[in-house]
């Protein structure tokens, strides 16, 4: 028998769907259903051990990057060879200051950011291999410390810091692709 609206486990869900849905999506994209789905099974099984209803909202969190872990650690083992790309030696700075999309500007980069709307943006980010999307939402956008993200994914700290690196690097290559392949870069471009 169901709960009443608002109460028990369909109400304290329900009451976190949307967060865990938001935290799921920038941890796998257009898996987040699977991810949320996963999550609010295991969180059923375990509700009864739930002690204080006050902390659900860390538990379900909790539970909802376990679910991201054990998904990743699954794309690991099963993991396909993907070529390197020089992601490196690109520098989104050097490339606007070379491009110079915006002449006269005093403030090239800000200028070439307030083209991107939100939904630019998590386009960007979505475009990423799970590989570097993931350390990057955790540090960059949930607050984690990198040795939290190192013991969340079960490898070292300095590989968590050389993904971030690599992912930051390739979200500004991503960036400035995305901006020239939807004409964002044009003088009349909303910003």
């Amino acid at each position: 028998m169901l709960e009443q609206e608002g109460t028990g486990f369909t109400g304290t869900a329900r009451a976190h769907l949307p967060r865990l849905y938001s935290l799921a999506r920038r941890l796998v994209g257009q898996h987040a259903d699977d991810l949320v789905q996963e999550c609010l099974l295991r969180a059923y099984r375990a509700w009864s051990g739930l002690r204080d209803p006050v902390a659900s909202e860390a538990w379900f969190t909790a539970i909802l990057v376990n679910c991201a872990k054990d998904r990743y650690r699954y794309v690991e083992r099963h993991a396909r060879e993907v070529p390197i790309d020089p992601v490196d030696g690109f520098s989104l700075y050097r490339t606007l200051a070379a491009e110079d999309p915006f002449p006269y500007s005093d403030s090239l980069h800000l200028d070439f950011l307030c083209r991107f709307g939100p939904e630019d943006v998590w386009q960007v980010l979505d475009d990423l291999p799970e590989l570097y999307r993931v350390p990057l939402v955790l540090v960059h956008m949930e607050g984690w410390p990198a040795r939290e993200v190192a013991d969340a994914l079960d490898v070292a700290v300095g590989t968590v810091h050389a993904r971030l690196h690599r992912g930051r690097k390739l979200f500004e290559r991503t960036l400035w692709t995305y901006a020239v392949g939807n004409d964002l870069l044009r003088t009349g471009a909303p910003a």
